[in-house]
């Protein structure tokens, strides 16, 4: 456990940071979202590259790995969709506020969990998340879209516009490349390997300063069971349900930790921007990303000392 706090505690820390400078107005709004937007789209592909080219995966369970997850997001999914006549009737969640619920119960935060992956386990961690990458992020979107087309006021956007998406999408780019990369063997001139690894150590940092600046400390004045349910379901059940499966599938090691990791870290932030875009209650879901991403200080290195 506290190999797990100790990798936590300087995650936290440039959290922390990043909160801070958004707070005290150094960087305003326009200009985070542009640091958002380097992040996003040219430093984490950066390590996501240079880490799948250098890995051997013939010595990595990926098969097994994968099936965990797909099957632990399927049943959280059903649990969360099982549970929605129940909180309306019970605690009058409308329906557009359980889009935030089922979006905070399912997606995952691949800034902090990629840092807390390449501070734990290194080069194998990081290939391991670009498994993960893959296996989760095409299932979660299609999922979210549909949850927020059925229960949300806004437009869903169509299918070829989700696989176009999904095919632009930095990471799922960028792990297509590392494996192309590994498999062929051909790799990029030592100049641009180390380019590479410049850019991807930056990347950590800049990727856990925008979760920091998107922090609503405000939002937590609002508590109420629609929070509750979301954050129970992500940071509890999902690394439990993922824990068995795990065991269910054989699976071990680091690649037990990646699993149990990517399913207790706190929900993503494009799960705000997708409420918005779609008609889901944006609020809520601010509410939600903010408490997760404060209690997973206590709940993630549980999780990976009792279940990783």
């Amino acid at each position: 456990m506290m190999l797990a706090i100790d990798a936590l505690i300087p995650v936290l820390l440039v959290i922390a940071t990043g909160h801070f400078v958004a707070r005290m107005g150094f960087v305003d709004g326009d200009q985070w979202r542009g640091f958002e937007k380097l992040a996003y789209y040219v430093l984490f592909p950066c390590i996501i590259i240079r880490n799948i080219a250098l890995v051997d995966f013939g010595a990595l369970p990926y098969l097994s790995l994968g099936a965990t997850l797909i099957f632990s997001i399927l049943t959280m999914a059903a649990i969360a969709l099982a549970l929605r006549p129940v909180l309306q009737r019970v605690f009058d969640v409308t329906p557009k506020r359980f889009t935030s619920i089922f979006q905070g119960a399912v997606r995952w935060n691949t800034f902090v969990a990629l840092a807390m992956a390449d501070r734990l386990w290194g080069v194998e961690g990081v290939a391991l998340i670009a498994v993960a990458i893959v296996a989760m992020i095409p299932l979660l979107n299609v999922l979210s879209v549909l949850v927020l087309a059925r229960y949300a006021e806004g437009t869903a956007p169509t299918a070829s516009k989700m696989l176009q998406d999904l095919a632009r999408n930095p990471f799922i780019l960028s792990t297509a490349i590392g494996l192309a990369f590994n498999i062929t063997g051909v790799m990029p001139p030592i100049q641009v390997m180390t380019a590479l690894e410049m850019m991807g150590r930056a990347a950590l940092s800049a990727g856990l300063l925008v979760v920091g600046a998107s922090l609503d400390l405000g939002a937590l004045r609002r508590p109420g069971p629609a929070l509750a349910t979301s954050t129970l379901l992500k940071l509890l059940c999902m690394p439990l349900l993922t824990a068995g499966f795990a065991w269910l599938l054989g699976l071990t090691g680091t690649a037990q930790g990646i699993a149990i990791l990517v399913t207790a870290v706190p929900s993503a932030t494009g799960a705000y921007l997708l409420a918005r875009q779609m008609g889901g209650d944006a609020k809520l879901m601010a509410e939600i990303l903010t408490f997760q991403t404060i209690l997973a200080v206590v709940t993630l290195p549980i999780a990976l000392w009792l279940l990783g």
